[in-house]
C-alpha cells in the first residue's frame, strides 16, 4: 500500500462508489482555488515541488505572503539567463593553435569555437557543473525546475550533440521558453542547433529524408502515444519531407536553410490530420513557410496536444498516477486553459499550483525525489557553503561533485538515457519508484552521510553540513521538542507521529536521558560560551547524529 492508498482511508467520498475505480487513489479535488490553511506544511509542499528543496529562509519568506502571492512570485522568472559557464580547466593536451587557447582562464567559452575533442569534452563538463551550480544558487522562482522539466521533455544528450556550444544553446532555449508559449517553443526547439544535431535534422535532405525528428516531434513532443486513432507512419514520412533542408553553420553555430536540399513537392497527411496538404514551397523561405504550416496542422489537434503536455506537467508537479476522476477534474480543465490561452504555459501552472487539488493532503509527500532534486536540495536546505564564485576552479569542482553523485544515482544532467528522457517520468507502472533500488538507495545514504560527517574535500576546499548553524535557524533550538518538530517540518513531507518524535528526541538529543534539560542545558551552555570547543562538540555531535538519522529514513526520499 502506498502513501496515497493509506491516506485515502480517512478521506473517502460518500458520493462515489469506492469500487468504481479499483486500485485508484480516490482524490476528488479539482482546480477550485485553494482556500485552506497557509502554514509551514503548505509552504514547504509548494516549495519542494517548484524549487530544489525548501530552505528555512524561503519558508519564512513565503509564510509572510499569501498563497496567491507566493505562486505569482514563483512564476515570475528573470528575463535574462544566468551568466554563462566559464573556463574552469586548463589547456593541457590541447593543440597550441586551437582557438581554445584564446579563451582565458575564468572567461566564458560559449562564443569561441574549438576544433579539439579534449577541449570540447572539458567544456561539456564545465556546462554540466555550471548547470548544477545554477540549481544550487537558484532564485526564489520555478525556473530551474521548469528547465529540468523541459530538458526531460525535449530530451537531448550532450554525448550525441557533440559540441558544447550547441549544448549550451539548447539550454538557453529551454530557459527562454520555460514558462512561455508552447507552440513557439516547439518551433524554436525544432531549429535549435542541439536538437538539429541530436535527432539528425541537419542530415535531412530531399534525396535522403531522415525521420528521426519528425517521429519524435509527434510521438514525444506534441501528440504523444496515448491517442487513438493517431498519426500514421506515413505522417512521420511526410513531416520529415517538410523539414528537409535545415542545416547548422559550424562557424556561426546557427541554423540555416539550404533551399536545394529541400523537398519542394506537396506533403499529404492522413485523416488523423484531416488529410491536410502542406503545399510544397521553393526558395529561401520555403523551410519556414512549410514548418509553420505543419505546426499549425499539428496544433489544430488541440485537444490531443493540450492534454498530452498537461499530463506531463501533472506528473512532474503532482503525481504519476492519473485516474479517471483526476483526468476529468484536473487534466481536461487544465488542457482547456492551455488551449484558451493560445498555448501559454504560465496560466496552466498558475491554475494548477493555486488549486485545491495541488494542496490536497493526498498530493503531499507522494513524489520520490529525483537524484538531482535530492542532491541539490541537500545543499540548499542545509545552506552548505561553497567556494565563492570568484574561486572558479574550486566552485566548479564542488558543483561537479554534486552532479556526479546525482549521475551515480541514475540522473546524469545533460545526458538522459534516451530521447524519451528519464524512465521515472514515463515508465508504467513504476514511474518515480524507479529512482529507488538496491543500488541507488545506499548511494543516497552515503551522499548525505558524507556531507553531514566528514564532508567532501577537494583541492584543499570542503563542503559540509554545519548542523549547529542549521539548528540556529529555528525558533527555539534550546527546546528539544520544538527543535525536532521544526527540523522535521522542513526536511519531511510525511508527518511523524508524536511518539516517533519523542523517541528520536530521547535517543539522540537527550542521549537516552528522560529530562529535556539534558539538551537545553547543553545548548544554552554552548550559546553562552560559543568559543568553548568542548561545549560546542557536545551539541555538534548530537545534532550531527540527529540529521544523519533523519536523512537515512525512507521519509527523507519523499517530496
Amino acid at each position: 500500500m502506498d502513501r496515497r492508498d493509506f491516506l485515502t482511508a480517512s478521506k473517502r467520498s460518500n458520493n462515489v462508489d469506492e469500487n468504481s475505480f479499483p486500485g485508484v487513489r480516490e482524490i476528488y479535488s479539482g482546480l477550485s482555488p485553494y482556500a485552506g490553511l497557509w502554514t509551514t506544511q503548505q509552504v514547504v509542499h509548494l516549495l519542494k515541488r517548484t524549487m530544489f528543496g525548501a530552505t528555512k529562509s524561503d519558508v519564512d519568506y513565503f509564510r509572510g505572503r499569501s498563497m496567491n502571492e507566493s505562486v505569482n512570485e514563483l512564476l515570475t522568472v528573470p528575463a535574462l539567463p544566468p551568466a554563462p559557464p566559464l573556463k574552469n580547466y586548463d589547456n593541457t593536451n590541447v593543440p597550441a593553435n586551437d582557438p581554445e587557447y584564446t579563451v582565458a582562464a575564468g572567461a566564458t567559452w560559449v562564443d569561441t569555437n574549438t576544433n579539439d575533442g579534449t577541449a570540447n569534452s572539458r567544456r561539456v563538463n564545465s556546462l554540466k557543473s555550471w548547470w548544477v551550480g545554477v540549481m544550487i544558487n537558484q532564485q526564489r522562482n520555478i525556473l530551474e525546475k521548469m528547465v529540468l522539466f523541459w530538458h526531460n521533455h525535449f530530451s537531448t544528450e550532450t554525448v550525441d550533440i557533440g559540441r558544447a556550444i550547441w549544448c549550451y544553446q539548447n539550454n538557453l532555449i529551454l530557459r527562454q521558453y520555460a514558462l512561455g508559449n508552447f507552440k513557439q517553443f516547439v518551433r524554436a526547439i525544432t531549429l535549435d542547433t542541439g536538437m538539429l544535431r541530436y535527432l539528425n535534422g541537419y542530415l535531412n535532405t530531399n534525396t535522403a529524408p531522415d525521420e528521426n525528428y519528425s517521429r519524435e516531434l509527434q510521438e514525444l513532443f506534441t501528440i504523444g502515444k496515448e491517442n487513438n486513432p493517431t498519426y500514421t507512419e506515413d505522417d512521420v514520412k511526410q513531416a520529415a519531407r517538410v523539414l528537409t533542408g535545415w542545416r547548422i553553420d559550424n562557424n556561426t553555430n546557427k541554423p540555416f536553410f539550404q533551399a536545394n536540399r529541400h523537398d519542394t513537392a506537396n506533403k499529404t497527411f492522413s485523416s488523423f490530420y484531416s488529410n491536410t496538404i502542406v503545399a510544397g514551397k521553393a526558395g529561401d523561405t520555403a523551410g519556414d513557410l512549410e514548418l509553420d504550416a505543419m505546426l499549425n496542422m499539428i496544433f489544430n489537434k488541440n485537444v490531443e496536444v493540450s492534454a498530452f503536455i498537461v499530463r506531463k506537467l501533472y506528473r512532474w508537479f503532482c503525481y504519476y498516477s492519473i485516474d479517471p476522476v483526476t483526468e476529468a477534474n484536473v487534466i481536461q480543465p487544465l488542457a482547456a486553459i492551455l488551449r484558451n490561452s493560445n498555448w501559454e504555459i504560465k496560466p496552466v501552472l498558475s491554475a494548477l499550483l493555486k488549486s485545491e487539488h495541488f494542496f490536497d493532503l493526498l498530493n503531499h509527500g507522494c513524489v520520490i525525489k529525483s537524484p538531482l532534486d535530492m542532491t541539490v536540495s541537500v545543499c540548499r536546505e542545509f545552506n552548505i557553503v561553497f567556494p565563492p564564485a570568484s574561486d572558479i576552479v574550486n566552485s566548479y569542482f564542488m558543483w561537479e561533485h554534486v552532479r556526479n553523485q546525482a549521475s551515480l544515482m541514475q540522473q546524469n544532467v545533460g545526458d538522459p538515457p534516451s530521447v524519451s528522457g528519464w524512465a521515472a517520468y514515463y515508465q508504467v507502472p513504476q514511474f518515480y519508484e524507479i529512482w529507488i533500488n538496491s543500488d541507488t538507495l545506499p548511494k543516497r545514504n552515503r551522499y548525505t552521510d558524507q556531507l553531514v560527517t566528514t564532508g567532501y574535500s577537494r583541492n584543499g576546499k570542503r563542503i559540509q553540513i554545519d548542523p549547529v548553524a542549521f539548528a540556529k535557524k529555528f525558533s527555539n533550538p534550546a527546546d528539544p521538542n520544538v527543535l525536532v518538530s521544526d527540523i522535521v517540518d522542513i526536511l519531511y513531507r510525511v508527518p511523524l507521529s508524536d511518539a516517533s518524535k519523542q523517541t528520536i528526541k530521547k535517543q539522540i538529543l537527550l542521549s537516552n536521558q528522560d529530562q529535556d534539560y539534558y539538551w537545553s542545558n547543553a545548548w544554552n551552555a554552548h550559546i553562552a560560551s560559543p568559543a568553548d570547543t568542548a561545549l560546542y562538540q557536545i551539541v555538534f555531535t548530537r545534532l550531527q547524529t540527529l540529521l544523519k538519522y533523519l536523512m537515512n529514513l525512507a521519509e527523507y526520499q519523499l517530496s
